[in-house]
């Protein structure tokens, strides 16, 4: 049986304190240290391509959604303030990799839009975090991939849903 980390914390937490259930800490603490291991990971391919998290967020939000959105909608959807989503469209306006256009609907309100190099560059980003992605899973065949995803799921809907009483 394969052991990691957490295995070792659940064992003097046993020692220490054999009254308490600690199960649900291996699978929180598991969550939270594969999510610290994961992230330089993942920047790591986006840094190929001279990108934060939060601009492979912004650029790949646009490029799923294949219309314009606005500012709102983009940090909205992306949880983050107006203030840091303006900073964030307008560094990536700079790069040339997105535009603001008026909208048709409301002449003080703009829309964000992808350039043909913001939609070329998103495509190649994507591309590669989704092989580092592939890659990262390999240790899980695609049953175990299916059985995590499909668990990960059900926890993640309970507790955006507020269901953990």
């Amino acid at each position: 049986m394969t052991t990691d980390t957490v295995d070792h914390i659940l064992a003097q937490w046993e020692t220490a304190r054999p009254d308490l259930d600690c199960h649900p800490m291996g699978i929180t603490g598991r969550i939270s240290r594969t999510a610290r291991l994961l992230s330089p990971e993942l920047t790591r391919v986006f840094t190929g391509f001279e990108l934060s998290a939060l601009d492979f967020d912004t650029l790949a939000t646009l490029r799923r959604s294949e219309s314009p959105l606005t500012p709102t909608q983009l940090y909205q959807t992306l949880m983050l303030s107006s203030g840091a989503m303006s900073t964030r469209i307008d560094q990536l306006v700079k790069r040339g990799l997105l535009v603001r256009q008026a909208s048709g609907e409301d002449r003080r309100s703009n829309t964000v839009a992808l350039t043909s190099e913001g939609k070329a560059l998103t495509d190649s980003a994507v591309e590669a975090h989704v092989g580092n992605l592939h890659r990262i899973v390999s240790v899980l065949n695609t049953d175990e991939q299916d059985q995590l995803a499909g668990l990960m799921r059900k926890l993640l809907a309970g507790l955006e849903a507020g269901d953990h009483s």
